[in-house]
């Protein structure tokens, strides 16, 4: 069921391929801008899968976001999207994206960072119908 409210979290952890470097938005070997928008993407299509019926899926339409602190190598990350809005069959959206960071070995995240937000907006469609139009 689709409500607004609902949330859902994507997580991943920042390995060679998916850092700036590898995906060519940058030079560094940090978490990229594009994988962190796939990651809230993920995390928002995740929102809409027990809502869809048969035959659908969700197109991205929009999504603004800023990315506000860099993630290194092994970094855990996760991005979680809200529903905020429901206008039919588009849904809207904020997502944000934190580190998690360890206080010891224990692997109990102590704190989070806030390494990104924004807003996301996406179109529930028929499949078929959708790539029949391409």
């Amino acid at each position: 069921m689709l409500e607004i409210g609902k949330t859902a979290t994507a997580t991943t952890i920042v390995c060679e391929e998916n850092t700036a470097k590898a995906v060519g938005s940058g030079s560094l070997s940090v978490f990229s801008t594009p994988m962190m928008i796939a990651l809230m993407e993920q995390a928002a299509c995740e929102c809409l899968v027990d809502a869809l019926e048969a035959g659908q899926t969700s197109v991205g339409t929009m999504i603004n976001v800023e990315h506000l602190a860099a993630s290194a190598l092994g970094t855990k990350i996760s991005a979680t999207a809200r529903v905020e809005k429901i206008d039919g069959k588009k849904v809207f959206f904020t997502v944000d994206a934190y580190n998690a960071v360890p206080r010891d070995d224990s692997g109990i995240d102590d704190y989070r960072i806030l390494i990104g937000k924004g807003t996301h907006e996406r179109f529930i469609v028929d499949a078929a119908r959708f790539m029949a139009k391409l």
